[in-house]
């Protein structure tokens, strides 16, 4: 059996000050009836000196001797179960896009999650259901679109990684204390607070060249989005539902696709009522995915105090995610009724959205770590790329038809 804990921090507690691990175990024979052990380790700039942020793993180990004279010198080897109970140490990447980065790139590329990117799927997705539903709205041209939709999935690639520094910089000290996110950068050490900070504007200027690309009244529309992207890892801390506040911010890409091919939303009641719906429609998706995901942490987040929908309804989980999935069917339909889609977007993107998130909610173990993770991941891919489908197929049927709203439109103009 092992020494009290009150032993191992004392000793632990007398040689804070040094790059050493303090190891003990009991030994029930005549000559002593428990035995210490330090062990010299590597050092590492990973790792500061005090206890809570120490872990290194026994693989550093370079030297093991007794305290007492008194002990035995029989050789002391850690337990298998000791060894399986030590959080390992951070290991680079030696596979993937960034493994081939030079090594001071590698906490920025990881910081920024862009070996991870179902995020930026998922910040994309609004931004591309709003432009493939004003593409139809205002019969553009595929060019058009297709430029809008790159501009769009660079925007969000940007500003999912200013998200993500920005919640890392909020989370920085609980971090270390979650299993999943401890060896994030700044939590381990490998970025710095003040670089960080320096990285997020960098990111925000970039998002904001993006931005300038649109047309100015995107300005109007995108700008507030940020009070959402800083408020949300706040809102950890503060409701239960802090995924709603999430889905404020990944589902503001629902706004900017009408202003984005020249429609005023203010000013057109009809791109209004498809605007707020879509919004709606991509607030309950958020919602629904990231409780699942909330899902993965939720031991670990009882244990630092951080509050999330999934624990507040853990015991009802799959009701509410059920609510979460009608709630975005009915006003993805509402938003499609709003600018007179064709029976294509309501087969092929409520149809497919019906589908494959009743799927998942059915098929999710939510108790199981790697059925949330690979239904979060793939629910992207499912059911974002199904509603994206069904959309393009409904607008490309509609500008070819032999009578399309182009001409409707031009008819019009010409009798205004």
């Amino acid at each position: 059996m092992f020494c009290s804990a009150q032993k191992l921090s004392s000793l632990r507690g007398a040689l804070g000050g040094s790059k050493v691990k303090a190891f003990s175990r009991c030994q029930s024979d005549s000559q002593s009836g428990c035995r210490l052990f330090a062990a010299k380790v590597q050092p590492s700039r990973r790792f500061g000196a005090s206890v809570k942020r120490c872990r290194s793993d026994l693989s550093n180990i370079t030297t093991l001797t007794p305290v007492s004279r008194s002990c035995s010198s029989k050789p002391f080897v850690p337990l298998a179960s000791t060894l399986d109970r030590l959080p390992a140490a951070y290991q680079p990447p030696k596979t993937g896009f960034i493994s081939h980065l030079p090594p001071s790139w590698i906490p920025y590329a990881e910081l920024i999650r862009i070996d991870k990117p179902t995020g930026t799927y998922y910040l994309f997705f609004p931004c591309l259901f709003s432009t493939l539903m004003a593409a139809s709205y205002t019969a553009s041209t595929p060019s058009a679109v297709l430029s809008t939709s790159i501009l769009f999935f660079t925007g969000a690639l940007i500003m999912r990684g200013a998200g993500c520094t920005i919640n890392d910089l909020w989370d920085r000290n609980l971090d270390p204390y979650v299993e999943r996110t401890r060896h994030r950068p700044i939590a381990r050490g490998g970025v710095s607070p003040v670089n960080a900070i320096a990285f997020t504007g960098i990111q925000l200027l970039a998002g904001l060249g993006i931005l300038l690309q649109f047309p100015t009244s995107c300005l109007i529309y995108g700008i507030p989005s940020l009070l959402f992207v800083t408020a949300y890892p706040l809102a950890k801390r503060v409701t239960n539902y802090p995924q709603f506040v999430l889905g404020l911010t990944f589902s503001w890409g629902a706004i900017m696709g009408f202003p984005a091919l020249g429609v005023d939303v203010l000013a057109d009641s009809g791109a209004m009522k498809a605007v707020a719906a879509l919004y709606a429609s991509c607030v309950s998706w958020t919602v629904l995915y990231d409780m699942i995901y909330a899902h993965m942490d939720i031991k670990d987040d009882v244990k630092v105090g951080i509050k999330s929908i999934a624990l507040r309804h853990e015991k009802e989980t799959k009701g509410v995610l059920s609510v979460l999935a009608l709630l975005q069917l009915g006003f993805l339909a509402a938003s499609g009724s709003a600018i007179e889609a064709g029976p294509i977007f309501y087969l092929g993107s409520c149809g497919s959205a019906a589908v494959t998130l009743g799927l998942m909610i059915w098929k999710v173990r939510l108790k199981e770590v790697s059925s949330c993770w690979w239904w979060f991941k793939n629910g992207a891919l499912f059911t974002g790329g199904g509603i994206a489908t069904g959309l393009f197929a409904d607008y490309w049927v509609n500008i070819n038809q032999p009578y399309s709203k182009t001409d409707q439109l031009a008819a019009e103009a010409a009798l205004s």
